[in-house]
């Protein structure tokens, strides 16, 4: 039993590895602060590299809210009109808001040429800055 457990949590680690990124902004034994929106943007502004990546990640957010709203208003909508089941219209709405958010996702994807970048980097490189500077007290 314990070689296959061994093998279980070897196939998942190896799925999951990107998480390995955000381990040391993770697993700490206190948390980081949170930031704000000016932290961030002194993020974009410091590194050519990585703060044009991370500011159209945070700027494709704003596709996936919009579509995840319209997306769950539409399907609970016509849920609602045409079944008059207020479960239905329940269970729409929340499947609407997560095909919305796919969709927004990748029209995000497309208009703001998200494929070019390495967004997991600059989030990474992100929390690797925050840390550092959270632990200096800047």
């Amino acid at each position: 039993m314990g070689s296959f457990w061994d093998s279980y949590k070897e196939f998942w680690s190896q799925r999951f590895s990107f998480l390995n990124n955000y381990s040391n902004a993770i697993q700490r034994d206190r948390p980081l602060h949170p930031w704000t929106n000016s932290d961030v943007d002194q993020f974009i502004a410091l590194d050519p590299v990585h703060g044009p990546a991370l500011k159209s990640a945070r700027d494709a957010v704003q596709f996936g809210i919009t579509g995840s709203a319209l997306g769950a208003a539409f399907t609970a909508g016509y849920a609602w009109k045409y079944s008059r089941s207020l479960h239905g219209a329940a269970l729409s709405f929340l499947a609407g808001g997560v095909f919305g958010w796919t969709f927004g996702h990748e029209i995000a994807n497309h208009a703001l040429q998200l494929y070019r970048l390495d967004t997991l980097a600059a989030e990474a490189k992100f929390l690797e800055w925050w840390k550092n500077k959270s632990e200096r007290g800047n």
